[in-house]
């Protein structure tokens, strides 16, 4: 079993920055990908951002790539989501995740087992 808790979004202009925090407990942090899913109104859950279990290797979906940039901290079990240059479009419930069957980075929400409940992320223009 795997606790995921998302903090950290918030209101912010276009052009601003946040950062996303996942506070995971239970299985052994270390041992498995994570990644950042987001759902927009009306609109299907996207991949953002994953990262392997050793923080090693990355992966971005193209609308993020060069704006926003996962990392995890294993001393502290949580995975960040550090999101510049905001754009309207990128407002959306953001989602915390994690693989425990793999560990290297994975883009398709069908290997996630689970998720947290969610923080709304909100860019004004």
């Amino acid at each position: 079993q795997v606790q995921l808790v998302e903090s950290g979004g918030g209101l912010v202009q276009a052009g601003g920055s946040l950062r996303l925090s996942c506070a995971a407990s239970g299985r052994t942090y270390s041992s498995y990908a994570m990644g950042w899913f987001r759902q927009a109104p009306g609109k299907e859950r996207e991949f953002v951002a994953s990262i392997s279990w050793s923080g090693g290797s990355t992966a971005y979906a193209d609308s993020v790539k060069g704006r926003f940039t996962i990392s995890r901290d294993g001393a502290q079990n949580t995975m960040y989501l550090q999101m510049n240059s905001l754009k309207p479009e990128d407002t959306a419930v953001y989602y915390c995740a994690a693989a425990v069957g793999y560990g290297t980075v994975r883009s398709g929400s069908k290997y996630y087992d689970y998720w947290g409940q969610g923080t709304q992320v909100t860019v004004s223009s």
